[in-house]
């Protein structure tokens, strides 16, 4: 039986985070709004009218294509697409076809243990999107909202070999997007669609089987089990003495299976040619460095650096570059506080994104908005209130919760709660002798030899001075109170 590999290549649309559409002023966010109400005559293609470019997606393009290193034109040129769909109003879309915005980039995924696989990113284009159709009571409706919203289309080469793989580029691309705030990316709200292209070959081999395309994959996790299951069936289709004919498949999310739509179109079905009611676009060299300049450091060049500037884990630089505010946060917390870069990672993978799970953030904010009370200054501070023992380690996570409801400075906190960490013989020592007296079986008990009640005396110790008592000192001089 002949050893398989497959071939997979993505086709990724990306709706860019614009107010408005690409060749209108409609909004081009109309998630949750009523079918049909986001529209005009330009993106329902009425005649007579003339679309025009909104700069913002260039930009935000552009800022993309820099990122997967591609090279980007100088001049590109919009084309039509023809095709005739009842979500598509001008019966034909506006995209862009053989001289596109950027081609001939690349994206580097980390594979697990530390290998890591370059794609090839073939082209980068411009297009508006189409409506969308809904079946319902056995009607068809269309829903023009969507028409118009401003996509980048990137293709890479055919150099995935699992859906494993495909899940994991499209994790890594989503974090690369919302890094450089060109889109949200929820793929369940259609801001970052995939169309995955799928074939067969022998391992090793340099032939391939007909590839099928996959479409309408709403989440990761659908995208990974339509590649695996059609993945399997090609291989039962040949292996069978069958062969894979070239079809476009749709995703059935409920069913989880794959359907026939379509026989699988090609580039000529479409007739492309240029776009006469658009200009060029040109871009000029003082503009693009401009705006080239304002590039963050990419995830991965971060989480590099986090390794070895501030010696973490690779797996605490990996969480603290999941997303871009998170890993701003991070290193400007690090700066402010005087001890090791290590215990600001673990206050903030421990404590810190446990109280942001805690208060979830509205879509589309970093998971730093839920820590607006919370500055890093204020995180440096805490760590320095415990460090200098002023406030018990207790005592100081509680006032992280503290300082998010209030944005009060935490130093203020402790003075204004009498938070301040009771330590020294004298007043120590009175709660110590109190919590015996109250509780004379016990300290009978560990007289007796049941020395692992020593905890359960500094547990009363710390509930009686309400969580201020120095625990170390407390056992010191419960020890010995309860063997004198």
């Amino acid at each position: 039986m002949a050893e398989w590999e497959a071939v997979i290549g993505l086709e990724t649309h990306i709706q860019l985070s614009t107010e408005s559409k690409i060749f209108c002023r409609c909004r081009a966010d109309s998630w949750g709004q009523p079918p049909n109400t986001n529209i005009c005559p330009v993106c329902c293609g009425l005649p007579g009218v003339l679309p025009v470019l909104n700069r913002g997606v260039v930009e935000k393009a552009v800022r993309l294509a820099a990122a997967v290193h591609a090279t980007i034109a100088e001049t590109s040129y919009f084309a039509r697409k023809n095709y005739f769909y009842p979500d598509l109003p001008k019966g034909y879309q506006i995209s862009q076809y053989d001289e596109p915005l950027a081609r001939g980039g690349y994206f580097d995924l980390p594979l697990p243990g530390g290998a890591t696989r370059r794609l090839t990113i073939q082209k980068l284009h411009l297009e508006e999107d189409a409506g969308k159709t809904k079946l319902a009571g056995g009607q068809r409706y269309v829903d023009m909202n969507r028409c118009g919203v401003p996509l980048v289309e990137m293709v890479t080469g055919p150099d995935l070999r699992s859906a494993d793989e495909a899940a994991q580029y499209l994790i890594r691309l989503r974090q690369l997007l919302r890094w450089l705030e060109t889109s949200e990316a929820n793929m369940e709200r259609a801001q970052l669609r995939c169309d995955a292209n799928v074939s067969i070959r022998p391992a090793g081999a340099i032939h391939l089987n007909p590839k099928t395309e996959i479409k309408n994959v709403n989440s990761i996790e659908a995208v990974r089990d339509a590649i695996a299951k059609e993945i399997q069936r090609q291989v039962r289709e040949v292996e069978s003495g069958g062969q894979v004919e070239a079809w476009t498949l749709e995703w059935d999310e409920d069913a989880g299976m794959l359907r026939k739509m379509r026989a699988k179109e090609t580039e000529g079905d479409y007739r492309y040619f240029r776009e006469p009611d658009l200009l060029p676009i040109r871009l000029d060299e003082a503009w693009r460095t401009r705006l080239l300049a304002t590039m963050p450091e990419l995830p991965l060049e971060r989480r590099a650096r986090f390794v070895r500037e501030y010696q973490l884990p690779e797996y605490d630089a990996e969480i603290l570059t999941e997303e871009r505010s998170l890993s701003e946060y991070f290193e400007a917390a690090a700066r402010a506080y005087s001890g090791e870069a290590k215990r600001v990672s673990n206050w903030m993978m421990n404590d810190v994104l446990r109280l942001v799970r805690e208060h979830p953030q509205q879509a589309g904010q970093p998971q730093t908005a839920a820590l607006a009370g919370l500055t890093p200054a204020h995180l440096a501070e805490i760590l320095t209130l415990v460090d200098s023992a002023t406030v018990t380690l207790a005592t100081g996570k509680a006032l992280l919760e503290k300082v998010i409801a209030t944005g009060t400075p935490p130093r203020a906190i402790v003075e204004r709660e009498g938070l301040a960490q009771i330590s020294g013989a004298g007043a120590l020592e009175d709660i110590c002798r109190q919590a015996i007296a109250e509780n004379p079986e016990q300290a009978t008990q560990y007289r007796a030899g049941k020395t692992t009640l020593l905890q359960w005396f500094v547990g009363q110790v710390m509930k009686k001075s309400r969580g201020k008592a120095n625990p170390q000192e407390t056992a010191h001089i419960l020890e010995k109170l309860l063997v004198g």
